[in-house]
């Protein structure tokens, strides 16, 4: 029983597999490919609104800064918080709302948007609109420190109309 042996030159190479697509076998993957990428430039398109919508939230933190760095020097440096928060809210509600609006009101109206302000914030933002200088300066640091928190933190979080 001898097996004949094929001549080494009667050996033929393996066939290689067709190589692999790289495109999707079903169509449910190309759905899911396209769904996947309108969701992210969807994603992107809001996060770009939302960023370029924020850009007076962004000013008015960057004055504020300047203000709170001033103020600790100088409490006359304060004068400028209740201009910046009409400022900031004129920016935040378009309609206009916020305009017309001044002491209790106001206050009451900033507590609506957002975060409120101490109890006596309309007394302090009065005092630092239209007090003489001599007012401003005989306020007491911790309550114009809290002024500029509460200030701060509505400027932060407060709600921009839709």
């Amino acid at each position: 029983m001898s097996a004949e042996l094929p001549d080494l030159d009667q050996l033929r190479e393996l066939p290689l597999p067709e190589p692999v697509s790289y495109w999707p076998q079903t169509w449910a993957w190309v759905v899911l490919g396209l769904l996947s990428m309108a969701t992210a430039v969807w994603l992107a398109a809001r996060a770009w609104r939302r960023w370029r919508g924020n850009r007076y939230r962004r000013e008015a933190l960057s004055e504020l800064r300047r203000i709170e760095a001033e103020a600790a020097a100088d409490p006359l440096a304060a004068r400028d918080l209740p201009a910046l928060l009409k400022r900031t809210a004129l920016a935040a509600q378009p309609s206009g709302a916020a305009a017309p609006l001044a002491g209790e009101a106001w206050t009451a109206w900033l507590a609506r948007c957002g975060p409120p302000l101490p109890e006596d914030g309309a007394r302090l933002l009065a005092t630092l609109a239209y007090a003489p200088d001599a007012a401003v300066r005989a306020l007491d640091p911790a309550d114009l420190h809290g002024l500029l928190a509460a200030s701060r933190h509505w400027m932060e979080r407060h709600h921009v109309a839709a």
